[in-house]
Parts: structure tokens; C-alpha cells; sequence
């Protein structure tokens, strides 16, 4: 039953805030904040204007399709578009093979969604390429998380163990801007005497906040991080008992750091020696301390690495496996945590179980009834099913739920041409984004609040999205279609038709797993205000606070993990001499799908923009507001500028929401990290020039 006034979470980030949601007799929808665990009454104005979207004009409610390839999308129903669907899947799959049919989820997709899309693919379309845009966001910390404590869940610990922390470490994160919520906790911190450092080649305004900001060169972190341990074990701050009694591989580790002197550091990253030591000894000194990484430090070809350089960093000075310690990263996407555990990556099944694992394919056969041999294998990590679109023998047709792949790819240029010769491109969407526009076909979907269904958030607390409204007419959910499409296409016993049963099922398929929610009831998350995972049943301990007593590995200790020093794979040079970063801004979201269809956001920041310091800008005579050519090896971009001394003087800044000629992402590099796959957004060479007064753009 749907009612006036509903308890909720907002729509957006990983922090997933509390809110109400409730409509006046006049239809017109309001948000009040909820004094929920995370969020504790605050929301950011992204979280305020959220219900806009649920009335906005421009809202798909009916599904559209092509006659043919170069005709304009029309109105279709509902049964012929689901028909064509299934008809051209089993064509294309007939003539080309199951792995020609693609599918793309999205970090903001419920549990419930990322689960059946999982299995829909892999049961129903028995393809295995399948991956999620938090393939672009999350997997090298994911990555690190599991090598060196056994488990990634993005924060071992309660964001209530902030405040507790006598210092923290936050490297390449800006929550000020992306989570406003979150930065109560370091306020409370702060109150308490503790201290912060924040390290990015930004003065954000996290950077403004904290007692010390480290402006490393972009490419730099680890780096830093090894500078950093090269003090503390210099000036005697390491944990010889912790080491010895809850860690293996600190020896090479060790050894590594010794070639990191303060110096040699100052050179390589910009940060004065004077500033590693005091953040070394800020860290060292304190009773306990967190370390929490973004994705400034992550999204890099050296992304695994810089964040296991910090981990060493904190199992170095004991600060893991206690209450107010430990290392965990900032999850971005509202549900980056839950779609990687059930399903949503190319080499996972739920529970955050491995595809090429036999036990593991064995144990979720069982819980399918099917027969593990029938699972495929592995497939193409996100980066390479881009690249393999419409190429011959490579995919030939694409189903898009929850993503706006135009605009948050990288090295995007050239990506609508292949959309365009797909011979099916399927596309799930609440607005006509710039991917959904160029799709053969597009499915109208329900937004967050006009269905039920369940959230990870980034500590890993399990909570649940209440339907507060009734969706438009003409309009399905994700789930809706899934069942549907297997419905014709013969696996319909595979896809249940409702949240509820789907959740069930996620239940008895995650038991066991790591990732393991058997013992999380929706009665329970509305109980205790969200569980945290694991939970094997009803009667689990807590597991707020992972690791208090062993890690995740077999013989319960963390490991320290000694890597060669790697340089990014894209330098400065004499064509190209400065650095080009990306990342968000307080009023925008991801790619904009959303948040560009609000007028008081769109408004706060309507249109892209180039940080530039003063002194870089006035070399190529461009001056604020001003039109800035920004040229990379991939191609060129205009922006307006906007100087600050917030930024190196080596470093250009451009956030990524806006698509068409305004997207940053056309020049970013195609370089991955070679272990979790994660592509280079915050580094790449670039050129600056004054733009041509005929070229007038972003």
C-alpha cells in the first residue's frame, strides 16, 4: 500500500542517506531529512531536490523503437517491443553465438536488479559477457581489499568509528562535494581533538577543511604512501607486535620502503619533505587512525597498487583490526557495493563468489537448478566489451540497464559509431540520455521511489528503498522487463516477477558466500535501521566491525603486499606537459542523467568548466571565463575556464557530467590497471591553448 508519507533513502551516493518522502494532496512531492545511522538528519541538495524527478515532463513512458537503423525512435507498446527483443536476441545469438549479446548494469541498480541481471544473463542468455560500470569506479579498491585482508567490503568498519579515529588519512576522496552528509563525522572528529590530512592535487574544499593537505603530483599516490612508511619506520612509529602477530609479508614490504627517503619523495610527488614527515608522525603517533581512499587514488593504471602502498601504510603502524582503525575506501555509487557481490561483474557470482571457481559454480547451480556446466565462463571486463562492440566476432548486440555509457566511458570518442552498427541496442532508461538516444530500442523505467527493493551501502549495511509512489502509466521496472524477456525467450521459472521473491532468493543464493546476506531479513534491515553483512542467519554477530579478531585470509592474518614501483602509463611531455584530472562537483551526479533534469542543480552548475591556476592560464593567455582548447592524444575539447589557485599549476581539472562535446571523457586515456581492469580517468597529458574565438562550446 502506497502511502502520503514514506520512509526512504535517497537516490544517489553510496552513503545512502535517510530521508521521507511525502506527497501533498496537490500531488506535489516533498523531502524531509531522516535522522537515519549514516546520514543522521543531513542531506546534500542533490538528496533535497531528488523528488522533482518523479514529476518531471521529460519522463519516458512508453516505449520507443526504430523501424530501421537511420529512422527516428517512435512509440511502440509494450508487447512489440519486448517481442522484437526477444526475436532479434535469438537471431543474433543463432547466427553469431551466445557471447554476442552484451550486458551492461549500473552501480545504481538495487540488490534485487543486480542479481537477477546477473542471472538473466548468464541462465537465461547463457552469454558470459556481463559487467557494470563499477567495473570504472570500484575494482581496484575491491581488488586491494581482497588481496590484502581476504574481503572487500568498502568500509570494514561503521562510519560511527570516525570520530573516534585520533587522525585520518583520506587520499584522492573529496567528500565535501560528493557526500556533504559524511563530513559531520570529521567535524565531530576534529571536536575531539583528532587530525586530518587529505591528499589530492586539489585544494578541494576537503582539502580547505583539513589540518594538512598533501598536493601531490597527479600519478604520484604510491609514492607518497611508501615516503610516508619509509618515515615511520625511520622514526621508529611501526607496530612490531601487530606486524608479528596479525600480518605476513612485511619483510619485502620493508625492504621496499627503504628507498623512499623524504627527499627523493619531495622530488617525485611535489609534497614537501617537511609535509611527509608531520602527516608520517600525525598517523604514527596517533592511538588510532583510519585511512580512507578515492577515487583519485584508485581510477589510475596504477590503481591496485597505490591503494595496497596505503594498506601497507596502516597494517605498518597496527591501525587494521581495531575499533576507530583500519583502511576501507569511499564507495561512490549508491549500490557499487551490492552489485559487485551478487553478480553484476564479469567474474563474480552472488555472494561474491568467483565464476571460475568449481565449487562455487557448483553451489549456485544448486541454488538455479541447472547444471553447472552450463555456466559460462568469465567474460570480457567492461573496458574490452566496449572495444569488442560490433567488431566481427565480437558483440553484435548490447542490453543497457542503469548505465549512461557515452558519457562515463573512457577514451569515449568513437563509442557512439559503435553503438550506431550494433544490430541490437537495447537501453533502459527514466530520460532519453545521450546512450539511450542512440538505442534501437528504449524501455521506460520506474525511478527509486516508485519501486521496493534493497541497497548495500558503502559500510556494507544492507537497508531497503520503500515504493513511496506509483509510477507512471506505461512505465515497467528493470525487474518487469527481465521477466518478460525470459518469458519469450523460454527461461521464464528463472527470473521471479517481483522484488520480494527476487531478495529471497538472493538470500539462500549469497548464504555461505562471502558476501553472505542469509541472515538478513527485510524485517530485520527495517528493524535495526540496515544489517550488516556478512550475516549467516538471524542469530550472526554483529559485523559492523570486521577483522576485530582475524582477517579475511585462511590463516586469519592480513597481508602485506610488496609491489614494484610503477610509473602511469601517460606522461608529460614537451607536446603534451600537463596533467588533465576528472571527478564531480557538489550539484552534479555521475553522468548527469539525473541530476541535469534538476533546475536548481542545473542552475548551481550548468555547464562544464576547466580549473586552470592563474599562472598556467596567463602562459597561453586565457583568462577567466574565457574559451580553453584542451588537446590530448585521443583528440580536443573546448571549455570555459575558470582560474584557481586551488589547483598545481601542472594540473587541469574537468568534471566528467556532461556528455556531448562537453564530455572530458572523449580525451581521457584508454589505459586500464592490468589487475582489476579499472580505466586511467584522473591522469592523462594534455596540452592548453587559447581556443579559436570561433570555437565556442562546452
Amino acid at each position: 500500500m502506497i502511502l502520503p508519507r514514506t520512509d526512504t533513502h535517497c537516490p544517489y551516493c553510496a552513503l545512502q542517506c535517510g530521508m521521507t518522502l511525502e506527497r501533498a494532496a496537490s500531488g506535489a512531492w516533498s523531502v524531509q531529512a531522516r535522522d537515519f545511522p549514516t546520514n543522521k538528519g543531513g542531506l546534500c541538495r542533490k538528496g533535497w531536490t531528488a523528488a522533482h524527478l518523479l514529476t518531471h515532463p521529460d519522463r519516458l513512458t512508453t516505449p520507443l523503437a526504430r523501424a530501421r537503423k537511420d529512422a527516428p525512435l517512435r512509440p511502440v507498446s509494450w508487447d512489440t517491443a519486448i517481442e522484437c527483443i526477444a526475436e532479434r536476441i535469438s537471431s543474433i545469438q543463432a547466427q553469431h553465438g551466445k557471447n554476442a549479446i552484451a550486458v551492461f548494469g549500473g552501480g545504481g541498480l538495487t540488490n534485487e536488479k543486480a542479481y537477477l541481471l546477473g542471472k538473466f544473463a548468464r541462465v537465461v542468455l547463457g552469454t558470459a559477457n556481463i559487467d557494470y560500470n563499477g567495473r570504472f569506479c570500484m575494482s581496484a579498491a575491491a581488488v586491494a581489499g581482497v588481496r590484502a585482508f581476504g574481503i572487500d567490503r568498502g568500509l570494514p568498519f561503521p562510519l560511527e568509528d570516525l570520530p573516534g579515529a585520533e587522525a585520518i588519512l583520506i587520499t584522492g576522496g573529496n567528500p565535501a562535494e560528493t557526500m556533504p552528509p559524511l563530513m559531520q563525522y570529521f567535524d565531530a572528529q576534529r571536536a575531539r581533538g583528532g587530525k586530518l590530512i587529505v591528499s589530492d592535487p586539489r585544494r578541494t574544499a576537503t582539502a580547505r577543511f583539513a589540518d594538512l593537505h598533501l598536493q601531490l603530483t597527479p600519478g604520484t599516490d604510491a609514492t607518497l604512501a611508501r615516503g610516508l612508511l619509509h618515515v615511520a619506520i625511520r622514526d621508529r612509529l611501526i607496530d612490531h607486535a601487530f606486524i608479528a602477530q596479525r600480518t605476513t609479508g612485511w619483510e619485502a614490504v620493508r625492504r621496499g620502503a627503504a628507498a623512499y627517503w623524504p627527499d627523493r619523495v619531495e622530488r617525485e610527488t611535489g609534497v614537501p619533505a617537511s609535509q611527509i614527515v608531520q602527516a608520517a608522525h600525525m598517523l604514527g603517533e596517533a592511538a588510532t587512525a583510519i585511512i580512507l581512499s578515492g577515487r583519485g587514488t584508485e581510477q589510475q593504471s596504477q590503481g591496485v597498487q597505490n591503494a595496497l602502498a596505503f594498506i601497507n601504510l596502516a597494517l605498518a603502524l597496527g591501525h587494521a583490526g581495531r575499533k576507530h582503525c583500519g583502511w576501507g575506501c569511499l564507495t561512490g555509487q549508491g549500490n557499487g557495493q551490492g552489485g559487485r557481490e551478487h553478480g553484476l561483474k564479469s567474474d563474480q557470482l552472488p555472494g561474491y563468489r568467483r565464476l571460475d571457481n568449481t565449487q562455487h559454480r557448483a553451489e549456485i547451480a544448486r541454488i538455479w537448478d541447472i547444471d553447472p556446466d552450463t555456466l559460462p565462463p568469465p567474460g570480457l571486463h567492461a573496458t574490452a566489451m566496449i572495444e569488442a562492440l560490433a567488431e566481427p566476432g565480437g558483440i553484435q548486440a548490447l542490453l543497457l540497464m542503469g548505465s549512461n555509457l557515452l558519457v562515463s566511458a573512457p577514451a569515449s570518442r568513437g563509442l557512439a559509431e559503435r553503438l550506431d552498427r550494433l544490430a541490437l541496442f537495447v537501453a533502459c532508461d527514466h530520460f532519453l540520455s545521450e546512450s539511450s538516444k542512440r538505442a534501437d530500442i528504449v524501455l521506460p523505467v520506474t525511478q527509486w521511489a516508485e519501486e521496493s527493493g534493497t541497497m548495500t551501502n558503502l559500510e556494507g549495511r544492507v537497508i531497503r528503498r520503500v515504493q513511496a509512489a506509483i509510477p507512471p502509466e506505461g512505465v515497467r521496472s528493470d525487474i518487469d522487463i527481465l521477466a518478460g524477456l525470459a518469458k519469450r525467450l523460454g527461461g521464464a521459472r528463472h527470473i521471479p516477477a517481483n522484488p520480494e521473491a527476487a531478495y529471497d532468493e538472493l538470500r539462500r543464493a549469497s548464504a555461505g558466500g562471502i558476501a553472505d546476506y542469509g541472515g538478513i531479513t527485510l524485517e530485520r534491515i527495517a528493524a535495526e535501521d540496515g544489517v550488516f553483512w556478512p550475516s549467516r542467519d538471524a542469530d550472526a554477530p554483529d559485523a559492523r566491525r570486521m577483522f576485530l579478531s582475524r582477517f579475511g585470509h585462511d590463516d586469519g592474518r592480513a597481508r602485506f603486499c610488496a609491489a614494484k614501483a610503477g610509473a602511469a602509463s601517460e606522461m608529460t611531455d614537451r607536446q603534451f606537459p600537463l596533467y588533465l584530472s576528472t571527478g564531480r562537483v557538489l550539484a552534479q551526479y555521475q553522468t548527469g542523467a539525473q541530476t541535469r533534469h534538476v533546475p536548481e542543480l542545473a542552475h548551481a552548475e550548468p555547464s562544464v568548466f576547466v580549473e586552470i591556476h592563474p599562472d598556467t592560464a596567463s602562459l597561453s593567455g586565457i583568462i577567466e571565463g574565457a574559451s580553453a582548447l584542451l588537446t590530448t592524444e585521443r583528440g580536443s575539447g573546448v571549455f570555459r575556464a575558470r582560474l584557481t589557485r586551488d589547483i598545481r599549476r601542472d594540473t587541469l581539472f574537468v568534471p566528467f557530467h556532461w556528455g556531448g562535446e562537453a564530455s572530458v571523457n572523449r580525451l581521457t586515456s584508454d589505459a586500464i590497471d592490468p589487475i582489476s581492469k579499472i580505466p586511467q580517468y584522473k591522469l592523462c597529458a594534455v596540452r592548453l591553448e587559447a581556443a579559436p574565438l570561433q570555437r565556442t562550446t562546452a
